[in-house]
């Protein structure tokens, strides 16, 4: 069973370094414009996908691998309070969205997770941002779901388990924040 779990593992990254390439380096120079310029990222996600969302704002706050300043990076998924009142007092499907509405600027960069491509509460945040003059990353799975061709550019993981496509997401999200690790010597 181990060695199967690793073999479809490795499949999932090989088909990533044969087909998504390109879509992660557009990714990378997306992320390091906005934090060049002096923008925020924000990013989002349901269940795992949150977790991802905070794993990847951590690391640009904190740090990744090389020590430099703090980075404005901020998981919309942690602030249980707005998460609850939002979903609540109108809807989930617009509780990443709004907090967009309060904070994102113009040339900030918004990373929303969806594994399925089809999470309401991202694409509606995703459709917001692009709206607000905000850039915009979807890392998804599967078919790319409603997702594909919704943002700037859409990382599609080539593979329909859920578990593979979060295990990728979470390696893609470890590019894009040495890419910003990238820019401070």
């Amino acid at each position: 069973m181990v060695s199967a779990e690793l073999l479809d593992h490795y499949k999932v990254i090989e088909s990533l370094i044969n087909e998504k390439v390109s879509d992660i380096e557009y990714a990378c120079g997306l992320i390091t414009e906005t934090i060049k310029s002096g923008n925020s990222v924000f990013l989002a996600g349901n269940g795992g996908s949150a977790a991802d969302a905070q794993h990847i704002a951590a690391e640009l706050t904190g740090r990744f691998v090389k020590e430099r300043k703090p980075l404005p990076g901020l998981a919309l998924t942690t602030d249980t309070s707005a998460l609850t009142a939002i979903a609540n007092d109108y809807s989930y499907d617009v509780v990443f969205s709004r907090q967009l509405e309060a904070f994102a600027k113009p040339g900030d960069l918004f990373i929303g997770i969806s594994t399925s491509g089809n999470s309401q509460s991202i694409l509606n945040a995703i459709n917001f941002a692009a709206g607000a003059g905000c850039k915009t990353i979807g890392l998804t799975g599967k078919d790319g779901g409603k997702m594909a061709g919704a943002c700037d550019v859409t990382i599609i993981v080539p593979s329909n388990i859920t578990a593979r496509i979060q295990e990728c997401h979470i390696i893609i999200g470890h590019i894009l924040c040495k890419a910003v690790d990238e820019l401070f010597d």
